[in-house]
């Protein structure tokens, strides 16, 4: 099952146009999802309910929302209306972002984010089935104490499909204890799956009693196509080097000994020299973690990636690519996948 991840340049109204329109594009092309994203100055919701509205058999997803950026009840009451919206097809992926994020963006303490996040999967459950009666919840992280005052219909899903981001071991636990899918990152590798994810979803799953069906996983493909090749690899990799940059992905690139071009990236981001990032970015880590190919090349090339996944969204870099040319960038992909 594919995915896409939908952006478009403009601003005002036209850019939810052109969100849209690429999103009833990738309906038309076979695509079984698309997703919204959020960061500090874009919402991953408003956009979805427009999403809603231009398409009628695609899943509809957050990926991520920030877990942190809304309290439960804002949260369940936004998911009831957009599965409303919908007709039932939404899937709510959240995140917290890393510590420092929760504390410096959303004013909340960054301290066991995996456990805050279970809670919240917790809460969420409770406050779905707010038609059946009083909520009530005392927790580390979050209390409720909900007596609806008039008649709360159901919603139309019966049960919202949650997933829960997670890269490092704690956080994928906590999907495979609480959540119905683990949303990967675009820097999971086949090494890191099976290293580092598996076995930690695998411990979740145990907590909880549950089984291993009941957490589906989720990979990120970043997909750069151009018709020069060259010019693709170097746009995949000054993505990869950006994360490189961050000491959150130390473990993946220790795994796969990559420490030494890791060290080099940092050494050169220290500098803000761009180039020697790129090229220090060693060519096994892009196949391993992307595509870059030419339009002819994708579907092929995806479909070797997605033998890890029970579902896999393709997106555009995330680093380097203006607007307009990260637009440019994921109607490519679309019309690779046709």
């Amino acid at each position: 099952m594919y995915g896409l991840t939908v952006f478009s340049s403009g601003s005002g109204p036209e850019r939810f146009r052109r969100m849209a329109e690429l999103a009833a594009r990738a309906e038309e092309a076979g695509f079984d999802a698309v997703w919204t994203g959020e960061l500090y100055n874009r919402s991953a919701t408003v956009p979805l309910a427009v999403l809603s509205q231009a398409t009628s058999r695609v899943r509809l997803g957050t990926n991520i929302a920030y877990g942190v950026g809304r309290t439960p009840l804002v949260w369940a009451a936004e998911a009831r209306d957009l599965d409303e919206l919908s007709g039932g097809r939404l899937t709510l992926g959240l995140g917290n972002g890393t510590p420092r994020m929760m504390a410096d963006w959303h004013g909340v303490s960054g301290e066991a984010p995996a456990a805050r996040m279970e809670e919240l999967v917790t809460v969420l459950r409770k406050l779905w089935r707010l038609h059946e009666g009083p909520v009530e919840h005392e927790g580390r992280f979050y209390r409720v104490r909900l007596r609806p005052t008039s008649d709360t219909p159901p919603p139309v899903q019966e049960y919202l499909p949650i997933w829960t981001a997670g890269v490092n071991p704690r956080m994928i636990r906590a999907a495979g204890r609480v959540a119905d899918g683990l949303v990967g990152h675009p820097m999971f590798t086949p090494a890191y799956l099976d290293e580092v994810v598996r076995p930690g979803l695998a411990a979740g799953l145990a907590d909880s009693g549950r089984e291993p069906g009941d957490v589906k996983l989720m990979g990120i493909l970043m997909c750069a196509v151009d018709a020069d090749a060259d010019a693709a690899r170097r746009r995949l990799a000054f993505a990869v080097a950006q994360y490189a940059a961050s000491r959150v992905y130390d473990r993946l690139f220790a795994l796969h000994g990559w420490s030494a071009a890791q060290a080099k990236i940092r050494e050169a981001a220290r500098t803000g020299d761009g180039d020697a990032m790129t090229a220090a970015v060693p060519d096994e880590a892009l196949d391993a973690v992307g595509v870059a190919c030419r339009p002819g090349e994708l579907k092929e090339r995806v479909a070797v990636h997605a033998r890890d996944y029970d579902h896999l969204n393709l997106v555009s870099v995330p680093w380097g690519l203006k607007p307009d040319e990260a637009e440019e960038a994921t109607v490519a992909i679309v019309a690779g996948m046709s």
